[in-house]
């Protein structure tokens, strides 16, 4: 089995370093390994799931901006 590092897997799933080594730590990437303080992951792994969306559907919504007229 061939490992790479967080960074190499966040490049691929396009989502910061530090963002894969908080997925690792909680148990949510299968097979990461935390090695003299870097975690590696498996080749093949394969992201997970956001668990913030619990709709199954991202809704950005938009902040309102206050008025400055009033």
């Amino acid at each position: 089995m061939n490992f790479i590092s967080a960074k190499e897997i966040g490049m691929r799933w396009g989502i910061s370093p530090r963002r894969v080594a908080i997925l690792c730590k909680a148990g949510r990437v299968e097979g990461a390994r935390l090695i003299a303080g870097a975690w590696i992951i498996p080749e093949d792994a394969v992201k997970p799931e956001d668990a913030r969306i619990k709709s199954g559907r991202y809704i950005k919504t938009e902040l309102k901006e206050a008025d400055s007229n009033e």
